[in-house]
């Protein structure tokens, strides 16, 4: 059997593997693909033989024959020792799992009494191998806090186009500081299978920003492994760092595991013979010489010395210790290198979130809670730098420096300049906290402002070109000869002043490493250097070659940066651009002036620069990255018109008239940042198809976004599509609603919605979409398995075959999936889908299984289309909500349904309004109501019940035990119906909410249903607006409320009640404790029913809500009541409109009621 080769030319090898492994699908050649990643035959095979080591191939043949002989002895079969391509092809077998050796274990193949290291030998190797690591990582104790995120990991398929493309800080800002929704894998499973049927990785990956913790992460993991508590399948774990190989030109594999790990012994035995070996590879985007898959010469002899990135992309490819597991960290655009199908497993490392920065801060200053809660206020003021937070160092060095300049406590002339409003602003503190000596050994004393003006200067000098040139050559460790190669003073690293900016590190080459405590730093740090070197410097600092002198000058220089960093396809470039910009602003030139800058020089400079970096958009191009980076510059440099402009233009609704390429880019930064776009990007009314297509690749990160009547036609459509199908994409929410578009343009967002995995509402209302577009949506539905909720109002569906439901104000299309969270379709509404439509929907509704809410308002649908959906309810168990509102099902439709209701079990909710439904369907539901233990609302408003239809409701009032929510609005019932109704309410224990309204009821249903109050304690809510009850009526339900203890809401809107029936409900208020709302609205009560009110409202202690519009108040009532509120404290709102009180009543009025009940609410 041949094994499968790994194609690197497949990038999405790993995502299908990982899908494969969640799905619980065999690989074709368990154990195969990790064990031997090569074919054996033709000339490959003769290299193979050739380099494997000849003690490998007497170690492992020896085992193999021991045990062959232990389960093929039956068979009299031996083996000797054969030619060596024998024994390879034997060993292979054994790997591949073939023969009888198939079934032993790895683990036993180690225990082999004749095995040359032997099980003591091999276990006291192990165990010396332990205690080394345990030396170097320390026994530290169990990760806990902020830190407890390293438990477990985030399992993504591939890079996306923003990890592969940009600045780490873009990564964090884009995407809001969340990461993309993932499963998790604990850390004790990291190397395991995914499922029962799949085989464990051997090239594994951990990615995550600068900061994030991945050093931190193996050091945890091999201090566990060391402690027998993870990664219990593995005999060895050999942790190695890029810094460690960074000091060599040359090896070979063996030398490789000799240098560093010197207790092993022979190599090549001590990772043959162990079950299994992992070899960690700690930082790749430290790698001194980048890896290079496609023109890298294969070599296979663990014993030939080749350069060490050569060396590292065989070990990756498996060209040497093909059987060893591998695991890598790295940033995530560092880790492109590695082609995506020698990738078997992809984690990354998630960012802090709002607790883990809250328990952070916490640690870092345990004593002062004053303190920390400052810092946390200071932390959160500012949303572009709370989202950096998520990034644990930077989250540490925020809070290092506002604690400085806590304890600093800047004096009246310092005031305007705290606390930090940008990033430039958080580095100078940060700068003069570490020029401020904090942090030095006590008893030494302060430095003086002579030496601290001095030591900055020093400081930049001497590290700032290190830094500034390791930018430009993406370099970020540096060892004593690059320290030596810039003049930089090795004495001065030793001092406190570095420390604060530099971490030393012994390598195991016995020199040392250093890198900056954060990649931020060194940006800062080369800035401030290029700052000073700028205005003196009379040739290109990039490429330090002459310039011509009338080209001198600072402007020159900062042109030439910001032209570099445009061009810098990584955004390596972005933030030492913004930090160069913020050196110019007035704030940071006043917290640095003396210690590294002069007092004043931004001035001459600063409006020249902002013309320049407004001179970098590009005219007619998308908003890119560099852009925006362009924005944040000039936010660091404090000139903030531009973004303001479009900002207020927001607001207001005037985007359409702001077009230029800085307005987009203002706009597309805005989108970034701005806390009201964070909540919704509301783009409707504004834009133009071009400027849309400018803003693209920012709408990416977008959570949700309108773009509503934007006229926008088919070929927008095919723009959103593309960003809806980009892995990169986080839209969550978006209306498309009263545009233009047609069947192509449905096409196009039906196909994106086959990939799209972030969406969850979609809105194409008042569009042109007609059967076609319907069917190439509900195609993409029959594979989309992440909805529960559609909603199709006014759709034109006179099908009679949909299986679609519907819901009450608004139409949308929401389904829940344990992995992809909810998605929420708002779809359809004012299109022309008819019957082939509605069809096709119905199709994609038979194999779609998830769907928890359908609405189907206003859609012409009939008796027949009811039959139709009647039929699903038979056998759907997932529909929660069904809502067919303002359709013609008729009596037919409502039997139909009735008997679905017998069979359901699911449904909840239930929306017939406005159906033309009589007695006879209302009493084939209500029969099955006799039976249905599910539903808890069912809406019967607007249909034709008369009084016998009121006497079926009844007798299943008496029987059903589950529904909570009846609407009966503008039915037929009359006063025979509704006393009916009061009965039944008597007895029912579960109704909260009965709704009666226009229903023909006078005092004598009135008075039934107060008898029924004075018993009843489950209903909440009673609306009998527009029914004449009178006085009479108003009393019966006034002297229940004197006893009930349930109702919280009374609807009595124009009622025919007058004052005496106003007198006897505000003495049932002085009594009542429990009711919140009233609504008297549309009764003339007058100004002596006011005074009962108003004595009641002295002393009622429970409503929230009075609804006295339009009720003959006159100003006499109004002061009544005004003057009433003086005593009750828990009144929020008050309606007095349409009383005639005039002008300056009303002002008087109102100024009492603030004056009195300064909560509450009115409207006059």
């Amino acid at each position: 059997m041949a094994l499968p080769v790994r194609s690197e030319k497949s990038g999405q090898w790993a995502t299908q593997r990982l899908r494969k492994e969640e799905e619980g699908i065999p690989d074709p050649v368990p154990g195969g693909l990790l064990t031997c990643p090569r074919l054996l035959d033709g000339r490959h095979g003769r290299q193979q033989v050739q380099a494997l080591s000849s003690q490998l191939l007497e170690v492992i043949p020896n085992s193999m024959r021991k045990q062959e002989v232990r389960t093929g002895r039956e068979a009299g079969q031996g083996h000797g020792t054969g030619s060596p391509a024998e024994q390879v092809k034997a060993l292979m077998d054994l790997l591949a799992g073939k023969g009888s050796q198939g079934s032993q274990t790895p683990q036993a193949l180690d225990k082999t009494q004749d095995s040359p290291l032997g099980p003591c030998s091999t276990d006291s190797m192990i165990q010396r191998h332990r205690k080394a690591l345990l030396s170097k990582v320390g026994g530290g104790p169990e990760l806990a806090g902020p830190w407890h995120r390293l438990a477990s990991l985030l399992l993504v398929e591939g890079l996306t186009d923003l990890q592969l493309r940009e600045h780490d800080f873009t990564q964090v800002e884009a995407t809001r500081g969340g990461g993309r929704p993932a499963r998790t894998v604990a850390l004790d499973r990291l190397f395991l299978p995914l499922s029962r049927v799949s085989v464990p990785p051997r090239v594994s990956i951990t990615i995550g920003v600068a900061g994030m913790g991945k050093t931190t992460l193996v050091r945890h993991f091999v201090r566990l492994w060391a402690h027998g508590q993870v990664g219990k399948d593995f005999s060895l774990v050999l942790p190695l760092t890029f810094r460690d190989l960074n000091t060599h030109e040359k090896l070979c594999a063996d030398r490789l595991i000799c240098s560093v790990f010197p207790h092993i012994g022979e190599p090549s035995l001590a990772v043959a013979v162990p079950a299994r070996a992992l070899l960690i590879l700690d930082g790749l985007d430290e790698c001194r010489t980048p890896l290079d898959f496609s023109n890298t010469v294969a070599c296979m002899d663990p014993k030939k010395e080749i350069p060490v990135d050569h060396l590292i992309t065989n070990i990756i490819r498996g060209n040497l210790f093909p059987e060893v597991s591998i695991w890598i960290t790295s940033r995530p655009g560092a880790s492109g290198q590695i082609p995506g199908g020698l990738v078997d497993r992809m984690t990354e490392i998630r960012g802090f979130n709002e607790e883990e920065i809250k328990v952070c801060l916490e640690q870092m200053f345990p004593e002062d809670q004053a303190l920390l809660g400052w810092v946390l206020s200071q932390v959160q003021a500012d949303r572009a730098l709370y989202l950096m937070c998520t990034v644990p160092a930077f989250c540490r060095l925020m809070g290092a420096a506002l604690g400085h300049l806590w304890r600093s406590r800047p004096g009246p002339q310092d005031a305007d300049l705290w606390p930090p409003r940008t990033l430039c602003e958080l580095y100078s503190w940060y700068f003069r906290m570490a020029l401020s000596g904090e942090g030095q050994e006590k008893g030494k004393a302060s430095p003086r402002i002579e030496q601290v003006a001095h030591g900055g200067r020093k400081l930049v000098g001497t590290l700032g070109r290190l830094a500034f040139h390791g930018l430009l050559k993406k370099k970020h460790v540096f060892y004593e000869q690059d320290m030596k190669a810039f003049g930089v003073d090795l004495a001065l690293l030793q001092g406190a002043l570095c420390s604060c900016f530099l971490q030393r590190e012994e390598t195991l080459a016995s020199s040392v490493a250093y890198c900056f405590t954060h990649l931020s730093l060194q940006e800062f740090v080369a800035a401030a250097y290029y700052y000073g070197a700028s205005r003196r410097a009379i040739f290109d600092l990039f490429t330090e070659s002459g310039v011509s002198w009338p080209r001198l000058g600072f402007l020159t220089h900062f042109r030439s940066a910001a032209q570099r960093a445009m061009q810098a396809e990584d955004g390596r470039l972005d933030v030492f651009l913004r930090f160069l910009s913020g050196l110019l602003s007035p704030r940071v030139n006043a917290l640095l002036a003396g210690s590294l800058l002069a007092q004043g020089e931004h001035q001459a400079y600063r409006t020249q620069v902002a013309e320049l970096l407004q001179g970098c958009l590009r005219p007619d191009a998308a908003v890119c990255a560099r852009d925006i980076n362009v924005l944040h510059c000039l936010h660091e440099l404090q000139h903030t018109e531009l973004v303001r402009s479009v900002e207020e233009a927001m607001e207001c609704g005037a985007l359409a008239r702001l077009t230029g390429p800085p307005h987009c880019a203002a706009l597309a930064y805005l989108l970034q940042v701005s806390d009201a776009c964070a909540q919704e990007a509301n783009l409707s009314l504004s834009l133009s198809q071009g400027v849309l297509q400018s803003l693209l690749p920012q709408l990416l990160y977008c959570r949700k976004l309108r773009l509503d009547a934007n006229q926008f036609q088919d070929p927008v459509m095919e723009l959103l599509g593309s960003v809806l199908s980009g892995k990169d994409c986080r839209i969550q929410k978006i209306s498309l609603a009263e545009n233009q578009i047609s069947n192509k343009g449905a096409k196009a967002l039906a196909r994106s919605l086959l990939v799209n995995r972030s969406l969850t509402s979609l809105d194409l209302r008042g569009n042109s979409i007609g059967p076609q577009g319907a069917k190439a949506l509900a195609d993409a539905l029959k594979i989309n398995r992440t909805l529960t909720s559609l909603r199709t109002c006014q759709t034109m569906f006179h099908g009679e075959r949909t299986i679609l439901h519907s819901h009450q104000h608004c139409c949308s299309f929401s389904i829940f999936s344990p992995t992809l969270g909810s998605c929420v379709f708002q779809l359809l509404q004012g299109n022309t889908v008819r019957d082939d439509g509605a069809r096709s929907m119905a199709e994609a509704l038979a194999s779609n299984r998830t769907l928890c809410v359908l609405h189907l308002q206003k859609n012409s649908i009939g008796p027949m289309g009811a039959q139709r959906m009647a039929d699903a309810l038979k056998q759907n168990r997932s529909l929660k909500e069904l809502m067919l509102s303002s359709n013609s099902i008729g009596d037919g439709g409502s039997k139909a349904l009735a008997e679905a209701l017998k069979v359901n079990q699911g449904l909840e909710s239930l929306d017939l309004q406005s159906n033309s439904i009589s007695d006879a369907g209302v009493a084939a539901l209500m029969g099955a109501l006799c039976t249905n233990q599910t539903l808890l609302s069912l809406s019967l408003r607007e249909n034709s019940i008369s009084p016998e239809g009121g006497q079926a409701i009844a007798h299943a009032l008496c029987t059903n035990s589950t529904l909570k929510n009846l609407d009966l609005t503008a039915n037929l019932l009359h006063d025979q119906g509704a006393q009916a109704i009061a009965v039944a309410v008597r007895e029912n224990r579960t109704l909260t909410s009965l709704h009666l309204q226009w229903n023909f009821i006078q005092a004598g249903a009135a008075q039934a249903l107060g008898q029924a109050l004075q018993l009843n304690r489950s209903l909440t809510s009673l609306d009998l607006q527009e029914n004449a009850i009178g006085d009479d009526g108003a009393c019966a339900v006034a002297h229940a409320l004197k006893v009930n203890t349930a109702l919280t809401a009374l609807y009595l809107q124009v009622a025919s009640i007058g004052a005496p029936g106003a007198q006897v409900l505000g003495e049932a208020l002085a009594v009542n404790r429990t009711l919140e709302i009233l609504d008297l609205r549309g009764n003339a009560i007058g100004v002596s029913g006011a005074k009962a009110l108003a004595n009641a409202l002295k002393v009622n202690s429970s409503l929230r809500r009075l609804n006295l519009q339009e009720t003959s108040l006159g100003m006499g009532g109004a002061i009544c009541i005004a003057t009433a509120l003086s005593g009750n404290h828990r009144l929020q709102h008050i309606n007095l409109q349409g009383n005639h009180i005039g002008e300056s009543g009303a002002r008087m009025i109102s100024e009492a009621i603030k004056t009195n009940a300064p909560t509450c609410t009115v409207e006059m």
